[in-house]
Order: structure tokens, then C-alpha cells, then sequence
């Protein structure tokens, strides 16, 4: 799963790193798990973080000595409840929308 198509306009960094959060869900990620999935160099990652941090498009949370990074509910995309399936995107319903018209 993917951030939200709101959100792919950002940096290179951030977006890989809100990618790894939205993908992980709610059980968030330490700074050297996201460091391994996001893959992007320390500097990047920490410039990220700040920025996304800023935005507040990331919560941090300290539990048991270690910090977890998790993903704010608005970069992650809704899912169908019944399919677990996100939202089509703008493309996915432009293709459904012409394969209807040659039936």
C-alpha cells in the first residue's frame, strides 16, 4: 500500500518513507527499520523525517525505550471495508470508465 496520491508530489525521500510507514500500518517503524525499507541515505532520511515531522504527517512515540515512527491517518488511504482494497485512483477509474463503454 501506498501514501496517498495527495502526498507523491513530495520529496523523493519522504515519499519513500511515508510509503514504508502506510505499508507497515499501525505498528510503525524504528528509524533503522525505515532506513532499511525506505531506502535512501541517512542524511536524506533525517531531512525527511524533520519534514514530514514539521508537517505533521508523522507521529513519533516512545515506548519501552524504543521510538517508534508511525504514519498520520491523512496520508494513509481509505480501503473498502468489505475488499480491504484502497480507493481506485484517478487512472483505475478512467480505464473502468472506458472498458464499460466497449461493452
Amino acid at each position: 500500500m501506498r501514501a496517498k496520491p495527495e502526498y507523491r508530489s513530495r520529496d523523493e525521500a519522504e515519499v519513500a518513507v511515508l510509503d514504508a510507514l502506510v505499508e507497515r500500518g499501525s505498528d510503525g517503524m524504528t528509524v533503522f527499520e525505515l532506513r532499511s525499507q525506505a531506502d535512501v541515505t541517512i542524511d536524506d532520511l533525517e531531512g525527511a523525517l524533520s519534514d514530514l515531522k514539521a508537517d505533521d504527517l508523522i507521529d513519533v512515540d516512545r515506548d519501552e525505550g524504543r521510538t517508534l515512527i508511525k504514519p498520520d491517518e491523512s496520508v494513509v488511504p481509505d480501503t473498502d471495508p468489505d475488499t480491504g482494497n484502497e480507493d481506485p485512483s484517478l487512472f483505475e477509474r478512467f480505464r473502468h470508465a472506458i472498458g464499460r463503454l466497449w461493452r
